[in-house]
């Protein structure tokens, strides 16, 4: 790969080890099987309720989301990014995830992954997001 088509992502270490939870275990995903498409819905609208401080648009429009997986049981995956790795609030960001996932009735465990890779880009929001930025 020639120098200048690499980016800032490029040049970062690559990660230790996997994100871990408040209570130091690895961030699992869930097994296949046992989706509940009722919770779906109501999860995901509560995800659309949080927002980047910085960019005035959902984390979900603005395709900071990578995965949702919601599972009978109220167990919910989520794993997602953040526009930069260097983003003043990468620390607060899955925890008010979680805690808007939380909030959703049927909602019993909440797995929140923050991921690096594929990193974010632009190109992943939704015409939606685009037209409140103004970048269409």
């Amino acid at each position: 790969m020639a120098e200048e088509d690499r980016d800032f992502f490029d040049f970062l270490p690559p990660p230790e080890s996997e994100p871990e939870t408040e209570a130091g275990e690895a961030v699992e995903r869930p097994p296949e099987g046992g989706d509940d498409p009722a919770l779906f819905r109501p999860v995901l609208e509560a995800l659309k309720t949080v927002r980047d401080p910085e960019i005035p648009a959902n984390l979900v429009d603005l395709g900071l989301i990578y995965d949702l997986v919601v599972k009978k049981g109220g167990i919910v995956y989520v794993e997602m990014t953040l526009t930069t790795p260097n983003c003043p609030v990468a620390a607060a960001m899955p925890g008010e995830v979680e805690s808007a996932i939380r909030a959703v009735r049927g909602v019993e465990e909440v797995r929140v992954k923050l991921v690096w890779s594929p990193p974010w880009t632009p190109e992943r929001m939704t015409e939606e997001a685009r037209l409140e930025l103004g970048i269409l």
